[in-house]
């Protein structure tokens, strides 16, 4: 059950409580302290609520009745449902004492550090910590944005290595019952252009000779075949991932794009921009005016589903070279396709410096024309093929 509940509670809140720690929490492992905040915060998530604080303030409590005293402790029994569980635990344990759950723990002087191992891709990077002080069973390493891929921790452990398949600017992070208390940037660079058919979990590479020619970035014959030979979809990516010296809040980006197969399942011909910073992204898609509802726009805070959004101006023909154009001033977005404006707006938090672009085709697709401009010193960064 408590196993049950973990996954559940991890799926909508993207934060691993483990069974254990639930037990604890339901008395069915002695614990002498009370949860920790981290632990009530994503309880009180898990039913909708931004956090423990606003839980307090905004639920509608009373005290417990007959109901909760006598079939709360079969409760689990009677209705396997974790929401209910969950509600009926934060309710009950809202009226007790307080003071030990909200007091911080200091991790100040807990030791993070990172070091990849080689140059190229695939990458393994090896973690050096020091847990000392650290009582817990729920310690993982976050790698990156994906909450799901986590390395767990044992008490007594100093290392720990992970495997990065892509290129890209990783913020690591240190969870002691979901909490981040360390975390800290790892780059990892693709040495030029280099491209990758995005096979799950390992991707097939492509050296920037082999994708790079007259100034335009395409996939050779042979993965060419390789894709439309396929039986399930497959993304293939361009990455160029670098530190540019230059702000992602103010750059401008343009380029020549086209889709080279657009059979079976690729009929859609969706193309993914996505622009990296250090402290954030942005994911620009276009795809044929009949799949808009499949795509989703990204704007670092921003989000708009088109399941939830019309993003029909992102429908575009890309059987044939378009010219896109997207510029960032102050975190004032607007995308042009050629020419001709398709979207405006804003987003809120910066993305920190600019330190690369993919280009994500389903199927293949081809780049060339590519400019970046600095907006800040007027400055062309990158420029290939015009």
């Amino acid at each position: 059950m408590f196993l049950e509940l973990s996954e559940i509670i991890q799926q909508k809140t993207g934060i691993l409580l483990s069974p254990t720690t639930l037990k604890r929490v339901w008395g069915r492992v002695h614990y002498e302290s009370s949860p920790s905040i981290s632990t009530l915060n994503t309880l009180a998530q898990f039913i909708d609520y931004k956090n423990w604080r606003d839980f307090k303030l905004n639920a509608n409590i009373s005290k417990p009745s007959f109901f909760e005293k006598k079939v709360v402790p079969y409760l689990s029994i009677i209705v396997p449902s974790a929401a209910v569980l969950t509600l009926v635990f934060i309710s009950l344990f809202s009226m007790t004492n307080l003071s030990n759950a909200d007091t911080e723990k200091d991790f100040s002087n807990v030791v993070f550090k990172s070091q990849p191992v080689t140059e190229g891709l695939p990458n393994s990077v090896v973690f050096n910590f020091d847990l000392d002080g650290i009582e817990s069973d729920s310690i993982y390493i976050q790698q990156f944005w994906d909450k799901t891929k986590t390395i767990k921790l044992y008490k007594g452990q100093t290392q720990a290595t992970g495997i990065y398949y892509f290129p890209g600017y990783f913020r690591s992070k240190l969870l002691v019952e979901g909490k981040i208390i360390k975390e800290h940037d790892l780059f990892i660079k693709s040495n030029g252009w280099s491209g990758t058919l995005d096979y799950d979990p390992v991707p097939k590479y492509f050296t920037n000779k082999d994708i790079f020619s007259d100034q335009k970035l395409s996939f050779p014959k042979i993965a060419f075949d390789e894709i439309t030979n396929l039986k399930e979809p497959i993304i293939s990516s361009f990455h160029l991932i670098q530190d540019f010296n230059a702000s992602g809040d103010n750059i401008s980006i343009t380029s020549k794009v086209k889709s080279s197969y657009s059979d079976k399942w690729a009929v859609c011909q969706t193309l993914r921009v996505v622009i990296l910073g250090s402290k954030g992204a942005m994911i620009i898609p276009f795809t044929q005016k009949g799949c808009i509802s499949d795509i989703s726009l990204l704007l670092n805070d921003l989000y708009l589903n088109g399941k939830k959004h019309d993003l029909s101006n992102f429908g575009v023909d890309l059987s044939y070279f378009r010219d896109i154009a997207i510029r960032v001033k102050g975190k004032n977005v607007t995308i042009e396709v050629d020419k001709e404006l398709i979207y405006s707006g804003n987003y809120n938090e910066s993305i920190g410096r600019f330190v690369g672009i993919r280009y994500r085709f389903l199927g293949a697709g081809e780049v060339e024309n590519l400019s970046i401009l600095n907006l800040e010193s007027n400055k062309e960064i990158i420029r290939q093929g015009l």
